[in-house]
């Protein structure tokens, strides 16, 4: 089992800069991959960002590709989501999720893949 606690959202401005992360605990993940996703009001959950190891990859939706940056520290116990150049249309539950398998490229863009989920943090990007 894999526990994961997501924290570091808040209201910004637009153009404005901020870093949420997702906190992984229980089982060890040294072959994984763990993915943000994040949901508007009233519209479906959507795919933002993933990273898998030990060969690192990185994967972004089209949306905020240029814009946020995933990673994770050496212990791999966090997984950060740094996000730049904030819109008003950023404002969503982010949510991080762990699938405790290295996913290929196609795959790590797919909810059904992934195992585990956090119970998500407010983003409100808005003046």
């Amino acid at each position: 089992q894999v526990q994961l606690v997501e924290s570091g959202g808040e209201l910004v401005q637009p153009g404005g800069s901020l870093r949420i992360s997702c906190a992984a605990s229980g089982q060890t993940l040294s072959r994984a991959t763990m993915g943000w996703f994040r949901q508007a009001p009233g519209k479906e959950r959507e795919f933002v960002a993933a990273i898998r190891w030990p060969s690192t990859s990185t994967i972004y939706a089209d949306s905020v590709k240029g814009r946020f940056t995933v990673s994770r520290n050496n212990a791999k116990t966090t997984v950060y989501l740094q996000m730049n150049s904030l819109r008003p249309e950023d404002t969503a539950v982010y949510f991080c999720a762990a699938a405790s398998t290295h996913l290929i490229n196609t795959a790590m863009s797919l909810e059904r893949m992934y195992s585990y989920w956090g119970q998500g943090t407010q983003v409100t990007v808005s003046s």
